[in-house]
């Protein structure tokens, strides 16, 4: 009784009462406000902000020379790359490529348009390859506007002449939208929420309350925008994890919900009940995510800190609306959380309570690793080690033109410009220093030209206020090549220093700005880990009242994360199955993808450690006996677990359907991450470790290991106590 009592009680409980009885205020409110948020986020949130550049690295101060003295270098440019089978010479070539500087010229969006046959510069020496670039009227060019020209360029190739549109602008113009790859993600876990729950009504609670949790926090989330920026791609990996978390929140509620309607408990009662238990554990999981996201602001990058606190705000509102507008769906459904049943061989108690065959299968593996748990323990460990092990060769960089699918107009014009000028024509570095004349770096010009790796430098030009100069050198080898990234490393540590004058030179432009970011995230992110892995053990300790849990929990998530990261830089990195999974060819990873999914993934394991310990815990206090606490704990929760991890997998997934290269690289290795903290750490190392630790499993200092209670059978208790 008093445990009845105690699940009635409470803010939670009370919170749930009223949202269940206040069913038809709570719904306008939220659908009032959900309207109201989005259409003040949607209308007027704030822009994206792409600007990764600040800080104090040398690409940074080399921008901020170039921002100050050269405003007229602020514009972005495209780059027109050309190719004639016959030479650009040939009559019928030189018509087309004519007829396209014609119709680029009287485009708004674009400046003076130099024309290769004015300037020799621009062609090879066999005149069969040639480039312009153009310069466009403004910094912040509209893709819409710049899509008609990347067409225009991409329908005039043909008869012998091959067109390509490079540049930053052209790259984001043909880049289409995500598309249906959230609607599959929904679909997928519709599909999962069905064969697990066997009705339409129970289904459809969890979608529903997700997707409009979805809608008002990405809409708040434009509108924090304003204070904390971030990056164009946070919407998408927001969407993501939102759907996920919101789903799998809501599906812990309605399981719990329908578990009480089984044990005879009135409606409004089931609801209390189930928001007062697991809805402790859906805000404590919730908080963790949380407070992984923001581990993000150790890593000093202000978009980063801006996708953090973006991300956090999606699962903030998934958090309240699972223990508000739930409460308020469940008080109109009522006993049809039922209706509309899956066809079933199994009775009715099996379809609301989770079938016993379900449970006794989870039992008996449970059993068949508690008999051998040293052998589960080395053989589970081993295999993480083994997928992890390509994370020892990550490298990180930003996606080029190089990477794209080979149909764009941008990886056409790659392959025109590094068949004609070479692979670093796309990866210039730009120098930059306070000079009063181009003799000042006359010396530093020489001593860059004549480095090993290093094709050709450009003429240093002074600004026209006389206070800095600038210049450029073109790497023998491309964008993504490890041989540019040690190039920039042994021109700023050997070369400069030893030229006169070169102390006091920054090495710039995208491509290294591209690689201090990547040493930068290199180097912060042990602390990240260890920022989010201690305050991650904090919260679990005191959930669970053990340390050594805890520390379990800990160690198997790194493995899990560890060889998330392994499988993606196989995939994604050594271009094993690479196509298959949408990738064009081998890339590194991008620089945000390993910080952006670590404190995901770490707070997500966390979540599913919550729903299963707290459940074992309960089944140790009951009997006194961890391997059975361990095989009866596993039983309960297998089915819950199990349905939330693959909504999970299936909405990581369907990143793969989309676009962005670096969007799918985020997909795949939290897909990974999660399927295998479901599989082998779930149902391998978890039992097998509980079961060598013993009692040793509820050490806690100043703390005796809980006793066995009385109490009744554990078919009728609930299943976790937060």
């Amino acid at each position: 009784m008093a445990t009845d009592t105690a699940r009635t009680d409470g803010v939670l409980a009370g919170l749930a009462r009223f949202c269940y009885r206040r069913r038809r205020l709570v719904l306008l409110a939220w659908i009032v406000g959900v309207i109201a948020v989005a259409f003040a986020g949607f209308g007027y949130g704030a822009a994206p902000d792409n600007d990764f550049s600040g800080g104090d690295t040398d690409s940074a101060k080399a921008q901020a020379l170039i921002e100050e003295h050269f405003p007229e270098r602020q514009g972005d440019t495209l780059t027109l790359a050309i190719k004639a089978d016959n030479g650009i010479d040939d009559p019928a070539a030189r018509q087309k490529i004519e007829k396209v500087l014609a119709e680029l010229a009287t485009s708004p969006v674009v400046g003076p348009v130099t024309s290769p046959y004015q300037d020799e510069h621009l062609v090879t020496q066999d005149r069969h390859i040639a480039r312009t670039t153009i310069p466009l009227t403004h910094k912040e060019v509209d893709k819409a506007e710049v899509k008609p020209l990347v067409d225009m360029v991409k329908n005039a190739s043909g008869d012998g002449v091959t067109l390509g549109m490079g540049g930053t602008q052209a790259e984001k113009a043909e880049t289409p939208p995500q598309g249906s790859a959230e609607s599959v993600g929904i679909l997928a876990a519709a599909v999962i929420l069905f064969i697990a729950f066997g009705s339409l009504v129970a289904m459809g609670l969890p979608i529903v309350t997700a997707l409009l949790a979805i809608a008002a926090g990405i809409a708040l989330m434009k509108l924090v925008g304003y204070l904390v920026p971030s990056p164009d791609f946070t919407p998408i990996i927001a969407a993501m994890i939102g759907l996920g978390v919101g789903i799998d929140y809501a599906l812990f509620i309605v399981t719990r919900y329908k578990d009480g309607l089984q044990a005879g408990d009135e409606p409004e009662t089931a609801t209390v009940k189930a928001v007062a238990t697991a809805g402790h554990a859906v805000l404590f999981a919730g908080t963790t995510v949380v407070i992984a996201m923001m581990g993000l602001t150790v890593m000093g990058q202000r978009l980063m800190t801006g996708v953090a606190v973006a991300t956090s705000v999606i699962v903030l509102v998934t958090m309240i609306a699972a223990v508000t507008l739930l409460p308020a769906f469940l008080g109109f459904t009522g006993h049809k959380i039922n209706s509309l049943r899956l066809p079933r061989r199994t009775s009715r108690r099996q379809q609301a309570a989770g079938s016993p065959e379900h449970r006794t299968l989870a039992e008996r593996w449970a059993g068949v690793v508690q008999r051998r748990p040293l052998v589960a323990t080395i053989l589970a460990g081993a295999t993480l080690l083994v997928l992890a092990a390509p994370t020892l060769s990550m490298r990180l960089s930003l996606p080029d033109a190089s990477v794209q699918p080979h149909d764009r107009s941008s990886y056409t014009s790659y392959e025109i410009l590094s068949e004609g000028f070479g692979p670093g024509y796309g990866a210039p570095l730009i120098f930059a220093a306070q000079a009063k004349s181009t003799e000042d770096l006359r010396p530093v010009v020489e001593a860059v030209g004549n480095t090993e790796g290093v094709a050709y430098v450009t003429p240093a030009q002074v600004s026209t206020d006389g206070q800095a100069a600038t210049f450029m050198a073109f790497p023998k080898t491309g964008f993504q090549d490890q041989a540019t990234t040690d190039l920039v490393h042994q021109l700023r540590s050997d070369v400069l220093p030893k030229a006169p004058g070169g102390g006091e030179v920054y090495v710039g432009g995208p491509n290294a700005l591209t690689i201090d970011q990547a040493d930068d995230i290199g180097s912060r992110l042990p602390l990240m880990i260890a920022v989010v892995i201690a305050l991650s053990l904090v919260l679990l300790i005191a959930l669970v009242r053990s340390v050594t849990i805890a520390l379990q929990a800990a160690v198997m998530n790194l493995l899990s994360i560890g060889a998330a990261y392994g499988v993606l830089v196989a995939v994604v990195q050594w271009g094993w199955l690479g196509p298959a999974f949408g990738f064009p060819t081998a890339m590194p990873l991008t620089t945000w993808v390993p910080m952006m999914i670590f404190p995901v993934l770490f707070g997500l394991s966390m979540d599913y450690e919550v729903f299963l310990i707290s459940r074992v815990r309960e089944e140790y206090e009951r009997t006194g006996n961890t391997r059975e606490a361990v095989a009866r704990g596993l039983a309960r929760t297998a089915k819950v677990i199990t349905a939330a991890a693959a909504i999970m997998v299936a909405v990581f997934t369907t990143s793969l359907l989309g676009p962005d290269v670096a969007v799918k690289q985020g997909g795949l290795g939290m897909a990974v991450a999660v399927l295998i903290d479901a599989t082998i750490v779930r149902m391998v190392l978890v039992p097998a470790v509980m079961e060598l630790c013993g009692k040793a499993n509820w050490w806690m200092p100043g703390r005796r290991a809980p006793k066995a209670t009385s109490g009744p059978p554990a078919e009728a208790r609930e299943e976790a106590r937060v």
